[in-house]
């Protein structure tokens, strides 16, 4: 979306007939549903836009939650699969290593999404699927792809890792990690999340995570690579078949965007509107894990009531939420991106990672952890 021009007369008469709202929120994941169920609940006029046209599909997400939002997960009984007690690590040319405490949750994305949304509604939130936003004016009134033009006060940018909105702020996430996953049928029922770190998958891994009778089987590159995802993924599924763990057929397949080159800029202006990110669009997804569902319920839950604060008076609640938001991810977010980019940096000098180097740069080894 280009940034704020100025309108021609028939936009000049269409934004005269804007509908107006306290608080915009565009996307309807994770990260936007929370924040306008908060901001509704905080008494703000709250309208929520997706261009997709169904809460949580196409599901892109490995669907795996760590216990930080059990409280969540719990309110949405419907969404979860299976529980996770562990993690198992396989790295090439080196032993196995089995982390025994690693809680969480496997969800039904497309359930959880849905549950976020329905939740929204009841708070009073207007949301509309099949919505996306066309522009914003300098006056910071928005066009939605519908034809509709909607004035607000406060505008949350949740719309995933290439944002509109934050694009708009110039503070759109510039690091990408794409990936691919195949759903398959799963024959050995088991109750931890693997994981497969080889030097062959530069900026990411490969995961296999159980969900009931089935698992998802998904690999994440950086872009320069994106060309081996289906070969490597394809191999890794072959060798799971050969041990008999999980069958052959392919249930579904998906892929997307992850944003990991860390926390971007959220709190900034358009006209006279107050902009804040939240979720993947504000880069608060994990560099090294790619997890971010719990960072977008918590960031959405917190800019929602940021923004009811704010429309109530309180001038410090936008300044407040970056400070908050800080306090609880930057420092794992930072310590992931120095780990990303570490291990990365091997590729550019032609230097190829060593098992040490792939412990160094996952989350279930001392090293990663040391100063």
């Amino acid at each position: 979306m280009a940034r704020a021009q100025a309108r021609s007369s028939e936009e000049v008469d269409r934004t005269d007939d804007a509908q107006v709202c306290d608080v915009l929120v565009v996307g309807l994941g994770p990260a936007g549903a929370s924040a306008a169920a908060a901001a509704a609940r905080g008494g703000a006029r709250v309208w929520a836009v997706d261009r997709k046209v169904e809460a949580g599909r196409p599901v892109q997400c490995a669907e795996f939650v760590p216990r930080l939002v059990g409280m969540e997960i719990a309110d949405l009984a419907e969404a979860r699969r299976q529980d996770v007690t562990s993690m198992t690590t396989y790295i090439e040319q080196a032993d196995t290593h089995d982390q025994p405490h690693f809680p969480g949750v496997m969800i039904d994305r497309a359930s959880f999404d849905a549950g976020l949304v329905a939740a929204a509604a009841t708070a009073g939130v207007q949301c509309r699927f099949g919505v996306g936003l066309r522009g914003i004016d300098g006056g910071g009134v928005a066009h939605l792809t519908d034809g509709t033009w909607i004035g607000a006060r406060i505008i949350i940018g949740a719309d995933g890792p290439r944002s509109v909105i934050g694009k708009a702020v110039g503070a759109e996430n510039t690091e990408i990690a794409e990936t691919r996953q195949i759903t398959v049928p799963l024959l050995k029922p088991f109750a931890a999340t693997d994981i497969f770190l080889s030097a062959a998958m530069p900026g990411g891994y490969a995961w296999l995570f159980p969900k009931g009778d089935v698992a998802n089987l998904g690999l994440g590159l950086a872009p320069t690579w994106r060309h081996r995802l289906k070969p490597l993924l394809d191999a890794l599924h072959s060798d799971l078949v050969r041990q008999g763990r999980v069958g052959g057929d392919i249930l579904s397949v998906t892929g997307g965007a992850i944003p990991v080159g860390g926390m971007r800029r959220l709190v900034s202006t358009l006209g006279p509107a107050t902009v804040l990110l939240a979720g993947d669009a504000a880069g608060l997804t994990n560099p090294v894990t790619g997890a971010g569902i719990a960072s977008a319920v918590i960031s959405g839950r917190l800019a929602g009531e940021a923004a009811a604060a704010h429309l109530a008076g309180d001038r410090d609640a936008t300044v407040d939420y970056a400070e908050e938001i800080e306090a609880v991810f930057g420092g794992s977010l930072a310590r992931a991106l120095e780990r990303r980019r570490e291990l990365l940096s091997l590729y550019v000098s032609d230097r190829t990672p060593t098992p040490s180097d792939l412990m160094k740069g996952w989350i279930a080894f001392p090293d990663y952890w040391a100063a």
